[in-house]
């Protein structure tokens, strides 16, 4: 069984979606903001205050990284301008909901345990994570991966696609007579890419269906095929070059490889704490109580996008 968790701007997201109409999540993310960093005075100014409790600079940052994608889509001046709306009105609700002794709830209670385990969780898993994301370990996976790409062929071409083998005939007639492959597959293909030309870059063989890999992958630079076809229809294919593929230089996959080797580190620690720790399984048979150690899901260096 494979271990996953939900993913923001630091690998790991906050366990309850915030809304500004949620009581509960007031309280969770009132436990955030508790639980941030210090930072000095002069770099963390006050915005506002609430009956007396100060609300600084930190935790509208804070804030807007919980909050995120309702934000993606408003400037910083407005952005700002609302999350510290929301942090007044969070503070004002929130102060209204000690009077009332919401915190004495059961339902109160569990989701508050429920968050301080998700928070706890978080810290700690991000912790790993950024400790294993080392310079060498980085490399060392861009150079495993550089070895199983590093040599493959991969073709740049070409190709019309029509819904008929007639229309697909048709068009290679025009094509031997002189026509434009690219302005032919502009104005007759069905494709998307038809705007650029029918051009497909550069792909492996892998990366196209069998029918069209078989082709492409026989003709020689400057050549067009007969009519081939495949699922999608009728292809007609000019192969433009072809070269044994290089990995992409470290810093474009840089990322890439940061996020692999954070959750790869990340489902081990976790994978080694449940083999040292009792989980009984109430809801299954005695045998079948131990889930599989959570393995890291293999990882592809992608190429950079053209």
């Amino acid at each position: 069984m494979t271990t996953s968790f939900p993913e923001t701007k630091t690998g790991l997201r906050f366990g309850v979606a915030c809304s500004r109409g949620s009581l509960a999540v007031m309280a969770c993310l009132a436990a955030v903001l508790a639980a941030g960093l210090p930072v000095r005075a002069q770099d963390n100014p006050v915005l506002a205050k609430v009956n007396g409790a100060e609300i600084r600079q930190s935790d509208v940052a804070l804030a807007e990284e919980e909050l995120g994608p309702s934000l993606a889509q408003m400037d910083p001046a407005t952005k700002k301008d609302n999350v510290l709306a929301f942090l007044i009105d969070l503070k004002i609700v929130a102060k209204a909901a000690e009077d009332k002794k919401v915190e004495n709830s059961e339902d109160f209670k569990k989701r508050l345990a429920f968050t301080r385990s998700r928070l706890l969780m978080d810290n700690l898993l991000a912790t790993e994570g950024k400790a294993a994301t080392t310079d060498e370990a980085m490399k060392k996976v861009y150079e495993e991966a550089a070895k199983q790409i590093t040599g493959e062929m991969e073709v740049h071409a070409r190709h019309i696609l029509v819904e008929t083998e007639d229309e697909a005939k048709a068009i290679a007639e025009e094509l031997k007579k002189g026509g434009d492959f690219a302005e032919l597959a502009k104005k007759k293909s069905k494709d998307p890419g038809a705007s650029d030309g029918g051009d497909l870059g550069f792909f492996t063989k892998e990366q196209m269906v069998p029918e069209f890999s078989a082709v492409a992958f026989t003709l020689e630079p400057g050549k067009i095929s007969d009519p081939v076809k495949s699922q999608f229809g009728w292809h007609l294919i000019k192969v433009e070059e072809k070269r044994a593929r290089k990995a992409p230089d470290f810093e474009q996959v840089k990322a890439q490889i940061e996020t692999y080797v954070t959750r790869k580190a990340q489902a081990e620690y976790v994978a080694k704490l449940r083999e040292a720790a009792k989980v009984e399984r109430m809801d299954k048979p005695a045998e079948a109580a131990k889930p599989d150690a959570a393995k890291p899901a293999d990882s592809k260096m992608a190429p950079p996008k053209k």
